[in-house]
């Protein structure tokens, strides 16, 4: 398995585009060719869209690449007091795929937080207010019940929960990543400090308990979206890092358990971060993937 060198931060950042969005600047970034299969990319929490950046050039060469930094992520509007919604991420990558012109069915590839804004889509393709062509989820809570939120995650979703936000710093993300990524996957001193440049943006650290309502808004949303899983023709797979303390080995249990022929890929000794931690296995699993689906065709 060979490594993927990935963009620095700051050339990343001088890619960026720039969308209004519910009266927010959105930055968003596109490569590929404009007449090649659409893949949104979806990131996680608490991070953005440069989680993507070893996987960029690859896959750039086969798709036409849409990903943005979502409200209150990264490099796009942290707006304090606004009421954070999974469902108002799902608007928003409509949103972009509407102002870049995409109007055919899209491919998703999703992480995290970003998985919960995929399942909004899978069941807005079910009830035919898009259409999706696949979606492959990397580690992330698909469902509560199997869902461990880390220390931070918890704290931040209680009553000392906007102090909690604002006292995180690098050294408490750093001490969060470490517990994540695998044992021998851990995230350079660089990465960390390229991460937290991107949650400190914008003073991020003051909305992360407005953000972090997504975990109960999971529970909420849980049946509507388990039960599109369940009744979709979607082409979907889970490639997931099983050392991943958050939603490893036992979500993908979980999974084959509710999701009839399950198509999942265990990453073994690798942690919540597949696209940081072993980029080259996950663009081979995904390729695969699409492959196997373009013979099908």
């Amino acid at each position: 398995m060979t490594d993927l060198p990935g963009i620095e931060l700051e050339d990343w950042k001088a890619r960026a585009l720039t969308l209004t969005f519910a009266g927010q600047q959105i930055r968003y970034w596109l490569a590929g060719n404009a007449d090649a299969e659409p893949l949104l990319l979806i990131h996680g929490f608490p991070s953005a869209s440069w989680d993507w950046h070893r996987l960029w050039a690859p896959l750039a060469k086969r798709y036409r690449l849409i990903a943005c930094d979502m409200l209150g992520f990264g490099y796009s509007a942290k707006p304090r007091g606004h009421a954070y919604s999974l469902l108002e991420q799902a608007d928003l990558q409509q949103a972009l795929l509407a102002h870049v012109g995409e109007r055919r069915p899209v491919h998703v590839l999703a992480h995290d937080y970003g998985d919960s804004v995929a399942q909004e889509l899978i069941a807005r393709h079910q009830d035919g207010q898009l259409q999706l062509a696949s979606c492959v989820f990397l580690n992330g809570g698909l469902f509560p019940e199997t869902h461990h939120p880390v220390r931070v995650q918890k704290l931040l979703l209680g009553p000392l929960g906007p102090l909690i936000g604002r006292l995180f710093s690098r050294r408490k993300l750093a001490q969060s990543f470490a517990r994540i990524f695998g044992p021998h996957t851990q995230a350079s001193e660089a990465e960390l400090d390229a991460l937290w440049q991107l949650v400190a943006y914008n003073n991020g650290p003051a909305v992360m308990h407005r953000l972090i309502r997504y975990m109960p808004e999971r529970r909420q949303q849980r049946q509507r979206w388990v039960t599109a899983m369940q009744a979709t023709a979607l082409p979907m797979r889970v490639i997931d890092g099983a050392f991943d303390p958050i939603s490893g080995a036992h979500m993908v249990a979980r999974y084959r358990e509710l999701i009839a022929h399950a198509d999942t890929v265990l990453l073994d000794g690798i942690g919540h971060y597949p696209q940081l931690e072993a980029p080259a296995a996950v663009l081979d699993h995904y390729l695969q993937f699409r492959d196997a689906r373009s013979s099908h065709a």
